[in-house]
């Protein structure tokens, strides 16, 4: 039941660990989900093995996040995390989370995350290479 407006989602649950002493779902671990959907979200494109180092080896800084906490999650709910590509800048990447209760559909969190292409040697913003930028442009149209 993915998100209206997402073409991928994955769906994992909320773990003992991953809660307060009222059995809801620390602040933080919103910015893990967001993590864990996306490294699945870029295994699904392929876009590793479609266009190899200039991928593999990039190296991309969070430059921005907004998280708006609308519902929380508590112990034992599934999540479905979708993602999606909002926008794709000149050195950067732009990706939207939906954090839902897979079950009922309920949407309880939105994250928007601008991440930043990197030369490590400078720690400086550095052009997204063309591969990347052509490979993602079709994704950011879904």
């Amino acid at each position: 039941m993915t998100q209206p407006g997402f073409a991928f989602s994955t769906v994992f649950r909320v773990r003992y660990a991953e809660i307060d002493g009222q059995k809801v779902v620390f602040n933080s671990r919103y910015l893990e989900y967001a993590d864990v959907a996306v490294t699945e979200f870029w295994e699904w494109t392929g876009i590793g093995e479609a266009i190899g180092a200039d991928w593999t080896e990039a190296e991309f800084h969070v430059r921005r996040t907004e998280v708006d906490y609308l519902k929380p999650f508590l112990w034992g709910d599934r999540i479905e995390a979708s993602v999606r590509i909002e926008r794709i800048g000149n050195s950067s990447i732009t990706k939207r989370f939906a954090l839902a209760h897979a079950e009922t559909g309920t949407l309880h969190c939105e994250i928007v995350m601008t991440s930043v292409h990197v030369d490590l040697a400078t720690s400086r913003p550095a052009p997204l290479p063309d591969t990347v930028r052509a490979f993602l442009e079709p994704l950011a149209a879904r």
